[in-house]
């Protein structure tokens, strides 16, 4: 049997990153509590061909790469850094280059970051319609850090990690039902 793979995407353009190590955090999790391989990527690493991309068609080898990792995973840990209240720009132009069947069923951790408190909302007034429109399987729990949340640039707030272990046992629940199911069905196949 294959292993799952989490992949994590976040929409930093820079480096270090706070969204990074969150994302890391969450994905780490994730892969440790299903048994999982796991990639982590920024939108930085998709590389110059991303901007001007009208189709996945016009990204270099490297982005398309990526872009195979995303919509192989068994499981997506999406986030962003907020500016002005919402998901960068380069984040939702990536999200835009997939098909919209592309995510449909997928199971998906939604996360962000921001300033301040004022920025909470991203997750559900930005990420969760974004990930409606593709019909992923958003879990009930997302994850909202603050910079007040991060100690030298490492998740330290254990109110947080506490929301993002709720987040991970949810998807571990999709992912193992999803398991279930599918040898159930192989099991009446082969019947």
């Amino acid at each position: 049997m294959t292993k799952k793979l989490v992949v994590g995407i976040s929409g930093n353009l820079t480096r270090p990153s706070k969204t990074n190590a969150f994302i890391s955090h969450i994905v780490g999790e994730v892969a440790d509590h299903i048994e999982a391989t796991s990639a982590v990527f920024d939108i930085e690493d998709l590389g110059p061909s991303l901007p001007a991309a009208r189709s996945i068609g016009n990204l270099d080898l490297t982005a398309r790469s990526i872009i195979g990792q995303v919509l192989g995973a068994d499981v997506l840990v999406v986030g962003t850094p907020t500016f002005k209240g919402s998901y960068t720009g380069l984040f939702k132009h990536f999200f835009d280059l997939l098909d919209p069947a592309s995510l449909r069923g997928k199971p998906v951790i939604l996360a962000a970051t921001g300033g301040g408190e004022r920025h909470s909302l991203i997750v559900e007034h930005q990420l969760r319609p974004l990930f409606g429109f593709f019909e992923a399987l958003t879990m009930p729990t997302a994850i909202y850090a603050s910079d007040d949340d991060f100690a030298n640039g490492v998740l330290a707030s254990e109110a947080i990690q506490a929301r993002a272990r709720q987040a991970v046992a949810e998807v571990s629940r999709v992912v193992g039902a999803t398991h279930c199911i599918g040898l159930a069905a192989d099991a009446q196949a082969a019947v």
